[in-house]
């Protein structure tokens, strides 16, 4: 095992029955998880190479319910960590044998929609695409749509600032977010910010959003709620090269367009999803991009007419531009399912680091010369827009060293990522599986600053324990 958890605390350990007993009066018998085989399947998130057993796992179903059992928990020193639907890939909620999970997927209501405002206030455990779900009758939608849509919480959208394929016009969580309702560590609940832009005070929802659990429990959250375009169509373009492609990227990007997606994907991506999704995606190309545009017809074709002639300049090798809602559906389907097509063939580390998108022609070289270099394969699957890579670094868990091998290679483009002035994540958050590299992006006074503000919340360092900071050197309240 590469990434190191703490030592368990030995004393809550030996006192698990006593904490189990002191829970069970706080929920409903079948909100407290207790016996391993129903613990074994909280184990693990989306980084599944990484598993603890939970103390108990705790399933709400009200706010005052999540303030009851934080105030339990605090009181008793239990440490807790924060989950939603688990399909983080930084291991954000993986949990440890000293403390207990406190899950929201049971809070998953819609508790208000204003259409006049343009604000829907959900309870946390909500999936993402849900929220679109009820609001698409009046022609809204929800905009930060990760790949992960249809099973994550907003909940966790919220811990790790999620994005998306369409966070290049419409921005990530933070600027979809306009309050929540935070359980802090000792059970007070708080209301911070609320169904207006600009609430007064500090902004202390700027911070809650992105901070992966360790700050308090989010179990409602008011989100805005936009009105869809009057057309969306999407362009596929396949490339020669990868560096033409993210060339090109760069150019659509300094001519002042901004799509409401732009997608890329590398050759051993698009075979691996034109297998599974037969989308129609050229298998001839070394890279392609997915370009969608909204508006009305002529605003989409006078749009998309740019991207082509900006395009031009890098020689695309095949262009698509979708006439239908149909073919519209399968460019879509084929990025949307790429992730899942990889796990078929192959076991796989989704990375994720940020960069300025000027910098993509040289990332993506070095990305390919660094997974080579460790004699694995990679496939590059990302929104390419915003600079945000995902790299599928495919490799092998049942021979020996392969993990540690991708997750060398791993490291190595997230500090590439940083060395071109980009950070460690766009969308995925630390978790432990950044922790470390946090040293190298941040300087021991930044990271000592940002520890004195968690201390504020969280002075016992009881709320997702093992994430985000490195385990030594931490600063004490």
């Amino acid at each position: 095992m590469s990434i190191a958890f703490p030592v368990p605390d030995a004393g809550i350990v030996a006192r698990r029955d006593a904490i189990i007993e002191g829970l069970r009066p706080l929920v409903a018998a079948e909100a407290l998880v207790t016996t391993e085989d129903e613990r074994r399947a909280f184990e693990t998130d989306g980084l599944t190479a990484y598993r603890k057993m939970p103390l108990a796992v705790v399933l709400p179903s009200t706010t005052a319910e999540v303030s009851a059992v934080m105030a339990y928990c605090h009181a008793h020193g239990v440490r807790v960590v924060p989950r939603g639907a688990g399909t983080s890939l930084a291991g954000g909620a993986i949990a440890q044998e000293d403390a207990i999970i406190l899950g929201v997927a049971k809070m998953n209501r819609i508790l208000d929609i204003s259409y006049e405002n343009r604000t829907a206030r959900v309870e946390s455990g909500i999936t993402n695409l849900a929220i679109s779900g009820a609001v698409s009758h009046e022609g809204f939608f929800y905009a930060p749509d990760p790949s992960s849509q249809l099973a994550c919480t907003i909940a966790g959208n919220i811990a790790m600032n999620s994005g998306g394929a369409h966070c290049l016009k419409y921005g990530v969580t933070t600027n979809n977010l306009m309050g929540v309702t935070l359980v802090m560590n000792d059970g007070t609940v708080v209301e911070i910010g609320g169904d207006h832009l600009d609430s007064g005070g500090y902004d202390l929802l700027g911070l809650v959003c992105g901070s992966e659990g360790q700050l308090g429990i989010v179990t409602e959250a008011t989100v805005r709620i936009l009105r869809g375009a009057e057309g969306a169509r999407p362009a596929l373009l396949g490339f020669a090269s990868v560096e033409d492609a993210g060339a090109c990227t760069a150019a659509i990007i300094a001519a002042g367009i901004i799509p409401v997606a732009m997608e890329y994907m590398d050759r051993e991506a698009i075979l691996i999803t034109e297998d599974f999704a037969q989308a129609g995606y050229p298998r001839d190309a070394e890279a392609m991009l997915i370009i969608e545009v909204e508006g009305s017809d002529a605003e989409c074709t006078a749009m998309l007419a740019r991207i082509v002639a900006i395009a031009g300049d890098f020689g695309p090798t095949s262009l698509r531009v979708s006439k239908s809602e149909g073919e519209s559906a399968a460019i879509w389907k084929g990025r949307k399912s790429a992730f899942g097509a990889t796990g078929r063939i192959s076991d796989y580390i989704c990375m994720d680091g940020t960069i300025p998108t000027g910098q993509l022609p040289l990332v993506l070289e070095r990305i390919g010369a660094i997974c080579a270099g460790h004699g694995l394969r990679v496939a590059n699957v990302f929104h390419a827009g915003d600079g945000n890579l995902h790299p599928l670094i495919l490799f092998d868990i049942n021979k020996p060293g392969e993990l540690q091998k991708a997750e060398a290679a791993g490291d190595a483009i997230l500090k590439l990522c940083v060395e071109v002035g980009g950070c460690l994540t766009g969308e995925h958050g630390v978790g432990i599986e950044k922790r470390e590299l946090m040293r190298f992006q941040y300087a021991q006074a930044d990271l000592d600053q940002q520890m004195r503000v968690k201390n504020v919340f969280d002075p016992g360092w009881l709320m997702n324990p093992a994430k985000v900071f490195p385990l030594k050197g931490r600063v004490a309240a």
